[in-house]
């Protein structure tokens, strides 16, 4: 009796625009090894300029491929039912003006959004009784309690975002990049959704 093809198919995949791709591509594939190495190698799909930045390929496309060469083919299918294929277009070069300009805003924004805070919670007459309380004497500008505060607001949002500029202080991912994967998830779902009720019109 034959062995069984085991196949995993992954979940996403990028590649170039007109890039062919084939079953070791979008597939974790576990068979005897010369077969094996041909089915990685076999086209499942070429990418057309019409297809645009997204597709997806579903796991029938891969079993009506695999049906086509081996009719007996014993399968054992795990993992997602689609994979959803990126197509990676040249980038441009980004606008320095504009990269400038949207960096100024966030600044200012973020900037004017702590400073409402503060006012909100009071937050001088919070240090200026905290170093009353310290220090027993009064001050309009507690300098031995701002200046530390302000410091300690960087040192947070660093330790928050997990990055110093470009280098990660640890590998657990920050919030920013759980919420980013999980906006990613629910895009992923919804293109899949729509091409299957797309699919289901053109029938």
């Amino acid at each position: 009796m034959e062995a069984p093809l085991f196949l995993r198919l992954r979940r996403r995949l990028s590649v170039q625009p007109g890039a062919v791709v084939t079953m070791g591509d979008i597939c974790q594939l576990y068979w005897d090894g010369v077969q094996e190495e041909h089915l990685r190698r076999l086209p499942v799909y070429q990418v057309k300029p019409e297809d645009g930045d997204l597709l997806v390929i579903d796991i029938m496309q891969v079993v009506k491929k695999l049906r086509t060469m081996y009719p007996d083919i014993q399968l054992e299918i795990q993992g997602a039912p689609q994979v959803i294929v990126e197509v990676i277009s040249r980038r441009k070069r980004p606008n320095i003006v504009l990269v400038a300009l949207v960096w100024l805003v966030l600044f200012i924004g973020s900037g004017l959004a702590i400073m409402n805070f503060h006012t909100d919670v009071s937050m001088p007459e919070v240090h200026q009784r905290l170093y009353y309380l310290i220090t027993g004497r009064a001050e309009s500008q507690p300098l031995l309690m701002q200046i530390p505060y302000s410091l300690g607001i960087a040192l947070g949002m660093i330790l928050f975002f997990n990055h110093f500029f470009q280098k990660r202080i640890n590998e657990e991912p920050s919030p920013l990049e759980v919420e980013l994967f999980l906006y990613q998830q629910n895009v992923d779902q919804y293109y899949i959704q729509h091409e299957n009720k797309e699919n289901e019109k053109m029938k």
